[in-house]
């Protein structure tokens, strides 16, 4: 479909849409509902007129309430003003339900990047055998994480859900049902979700999108491309919540066992269902009896307890293909291809659903090696010396920690070796890491030649991705370790961090140092015979790995491995990328069609010259000299930490997780989780991390002599445009009139003016470099859409910053105001609906 075409469809509907259905939000169950709708609309006029004439948000504020209200007591206000964010939290709501309606129209589910266009492509061109059995081991594995970036609770992702659906349907009554219903759920969570209700908030989309949509994906390559399948499913799953440790407490081994147990329950229940729809189909002779005979084996494993059989996802196989053998020699193959598509998700899915990844930080393990020494154990890979140096860890940490070891294998035994086979370290920084990681294992029982575990370094910093080859290079020549590696098909999975390694290094220099790291790694891996496997750990935004990741995939070159795409989705980008069953298939054939494109046309690409390379670490590196000096500026902290509303992320509620690695009363960046400290640019609309010190590196190119090299390398280089495309986005959702206010401010004015200047230059560099005329001027559609969300958040926006800069003046000015408690609530309130309508911003 052509772009004009996709711009159309959406300005009809979901622009125009939005506008009509706008109108039944009067009859919402609120107080005085009908006078917000027109109150909020007169605020959202005063704001556009008020920040064009340079007022700060508190004079638009108090502007609007002299204007168009008679409020005189505090308290009046504050409750319009909340009434306002329960108002604005809806129209979102219907703004996601509209986008996701509109999924198929704007978007051309058979035009490039899909399968129907890779099976175009494959049957053009003649590869050989080779090719075509590279081909066939590739794979993609989406893993969910639990990581707080989704402000909606369970009940409100239902409603968009079903709301999306009866817009698609044009039925108005039960949209206005279900609007209804919408005003009557509460956005806030008034306690913070266990790590056990991350898991089974995300296990909804395990069992409401991704069975139908993964089973889409393989069925139509069954029919279509079998020459791509082996024996391993082309779409895998993975799962965090209830297995990622790091830094959370609250992750214990019981939680770990429990979510486990609840994948194994959710997918046998997908089947049950599933056996029950083909009982209404298959009611022929020899059929019947065989599919009520696993319709009870499933039930009784998942509602009667004590009833757990030793079901297996062979013995749900072999029965489905007796069935299917029956239909075929018996039955002239009626319904045939609804058994078919049952097989193919069990072969997919098997008993696990999706594979739970253990992860925990780095130092942990080094102080529970010292307790165990402690209490007399015997090193078999370690030098004993090395770990009597170390702090011990507490009992309650050494036991917590082999216990998840033992669970590791009871998770096994019920839901396949494939429900838990990986430990991720983070924070990995040297070979001893890995081998700690290995030694716990043999500690706790499991023998070295049955050690059916992947051991995946995490590299984050900057300095810890430059020294990953040297890390790999003594892993590979470690024999205890070789020999673990020659037990796992030679076959070493590495994990690298966006998020991190943004916030340490800036948006280039992370951006081009995982590059370059995974360009030694493939080398290191190959000097030694090893298959290696990127898994990246992406989050919603740019800065954290995010926009058009596909793009990303797709440029690699032909020295950087890229036999499967295996990388993290989490919090917005699950619900944005894939919360319907046509966004999810959309976006796995995306990435799929990537990685395959790549590995045909591998040969084909060109790898960088030495001459690009150095202009590359040349932008790089002076991009990082800009973002280190603002990191570094003495009032950087402080000014995140009192004009953002970081400090009241730990009280949304919306992740199990603290905001910070550290339990000390002082914020520092290196405690700083990059979750929150992405998304507390995003409201601030300055998204320092997807942008910072782009502007001086170009700048700086180009006054060296070096402009019309990078025009070059950006017209032949789909990576560099990728990672410039997706600085656009940053840059679009930029709004500096919000804090222009601080211009001039005693404390913070510098910080903001660095800020605003690098803005300013960078936006003004990356258009001339890429030759537009406009910020993501390739990618309309999104463009409107990222204008049409940013104009709904408006109030919010001012609002937020209203609260905060009401705050600042009170501590300022030492004034204890019993009111103190409902400003800060008003941060974090309008929080929820900014950072839902931008979709991807931490």
């Amino acid at each position: 479909m052509p772009t004009s075409a996709g711009f159309k469809q959406f300005n009809d509907l979901v622009g125009l849409k939005f506008q009509l259905y706008n109108s039944l939000f009067t009859s919402l169950p609120f107080h005085r509902i009908e006078k917000t709708g027109i109150l909020l609309s007169l605020l959202l006029n005063n704001c556009e007129e008020g920040f064009r004439k340079k007022q700060s948000p508190s004079q638009i504020i108090d502007d609007f309430f002299s204007k168009h209200t008679e409020y005189i007591r505090e308290e009046e206000k504050l409750d319009l003003l909340f009434r306002f964010v329960q108002y604005v939290e809806r129209q979102v709501v219907l703004f996601d339900a509209l986008e996701d309606a509109a999924f198929t129209q704007v978007n051309d589910m058979q035009g490039s990047g899909t399968l129907k266009q890779l099976s175009v492509e494959l049957q053009k061109n003649n590869f050989d055998k080779d090719m075509l059995e590279k081909l066939r081991q590739f794979c993609i594995r989406i893993v969910l994480t639990a990581h707080p970036t989704q402000f909606y609770p369970g009940s409100v992702l239902g409603i968009i859900n079903d709301l999306a659906k009866a817009i698609a349907d044009d039925n108005i009554t039960a949209i206005n049902q279900y609007l209804q219903q919408l005003g009557k759920t509460p956005f806030l969570k008034k306690q913070k979700p266990t790590p056990y209700d991350e898991a089974i908030s995300l296990i909804w989309y395990l069992e409401n999108v991704f069975y139908a949509a993964t089973g889409r994906v393989i069925s139509y390559l069954k029919k279509n491309n079998e020459e791509l399948l082996n024996h391993h499913p082309v779409v895998q799953l993975g799962f965090w919540p209830g297995g990622d440790k790091d830094g959370n407490p609250f992750v214990t081994s019981s939680i770990t066992l429990s979510v486990a147990d609840a994948l194994r329950s959710s997918i046998i229940k997908c089947y049950y269902m599933d056996v029950r729809r083909l009982k209404r189909r298959l009611t022929f002779e020899g059929v019947e009896q065989p599919l009520v005979e696993l319709e009870k084996k499933l039930y009784n494993n998942i509602f009667i307890p004590g009833q757990r059989t030793g079901l297996t996802k062979e013995e749900i196989i072999e029965t489905l293909q007796q069935i299917r053998q029956t239909i075929i020699y018996h039955h002239n193959s009626l319904f045939v291809h609804l058994v078919e598509s049952l097989i193919t998700k069990v072969e997919t899915f098997g008993l696990h659903f999706a594979t739970l990844d253990v992860r925990q930080e780095s130092s942990v393990h080094g102080k529970v090696l010292h307790a165990l020494l402690n209490k007399g154990h015997q090193l078999q890979l370690l030098k004993t010396e090395d770990y009597l140096k170390t702090e011990a860890a507490e009992d309650a940490t050494v036991k917590d920690t082999l216990d998840t070891i033992a669970a590791i294998k009871t998770i096994q035994q019920h839901n396949g070796e494939q429900g838990c086979h990986r430990y991720i370290i983070s924070q990995c920084q040297t070979a001893e890491n890995v081998l700690e990681v290995m030694e716990l294992f043999l500690q706790s029982g499991w023998n070295k030649d049955e050690l059916n575990i992947d051991i995946v370094p995490l590299f984050e910093t900057i300095d810890d991705l430059r020294n990953a080859g040297k890390v790999m290079h003594a892993l590979y020549t470690h024999p205890a370790y070789r020999s673990h590696l020659l037990k796992r098909k030679n076959k070493q999975t590495i994990m690298l961090g966006f998020s991190d390694g943004t916030k340490d290094g800036g948006y280039l220099m992370a951006n081009w140092s995982i590059y370059k790291a995974k360009e030694e790694l493939s080398a290191v891996a190959e000097q030694y015979n090893i298959e290696v496997v990127f898994f990246d750990g992406r989050g919603g935004p740019p800065s954290r790995g995010g926009g058009k990741t596909h793009k990303f995939y797709a440029s690699m070159g032909r020295n950087i491995s890229g036999n499967e795409i295996q990388l993290t989705v989490q919090g917005q980008t699950v619900s944005s990328n894939y919360g319907t069953i046509d966004a999810a298939q959309y976006n796995m054939e995306q990435l799929i069609n990537a990685g395959i494109t790549n590995q045909l046309y591998n040969s084909h690409k060109t790898i960088l010259t030495e001459a690009e390379e150095k202009l590359l670490y040349q932008l790089a590196s002076v991009s990082y000299d800009k973002y280190a000096a603002l990191k570094n500026h003495p009032g950087f902290m402080d000014y995140l930490s009192h004009v953002s509303p970081l400090r009241y992320y730990s009280d949304t509620n919306i992740g199990s997780r603290p905001a910070k690695r550290s339990s000390g009363s002082r914020l520092t960046l290196k405690d700083l989780r990059a979750i929150p400290y992405v998304g507390s640019w995003a409201q601030l609309k300055q998204n320092v991390t997807g942008y910072y010190g782009v502007g001086t590196a170009l700048k700086a190119m180009q006054e060296q002599g070096y402009w019309p090299e990078l025009q070059k390398l950006y017209k032949e280089s789909l990576f560099i445009r990728t990672l410039l495309g997706n600085c656009e986005m940053s840059l679009k959702k930029c709004f500096f009139p919000l804090t222009a206010h601080l211009m001039n401010h005693p404390q913070h004015g510098e910080i903001w003016n660095m800020i605003h200047d690098e803005y300013q230059l960078t936006r003004q560099m990356v258009l001339q470099l890429s030759g537009h005329t406009e910020l993501m001027e390739e990618y309309p559609v999104e463009q409107l859409s990222v204008q049409m969300r940013e104009r709904i958040v408006l109030p919010l926006l001012t609002i937020q910053q209203y609260a905060i800069a009401t705050l600042r003046q009170m501590q300022e000015q030492l004034i204890n105001s019993p009111q103190q408690q409902v400003y800060e609530k008003l941060i974090m309130r309008c929080s929820f609906g900014i950072i839902n309508a931008a979709r991807n911003s931490a």
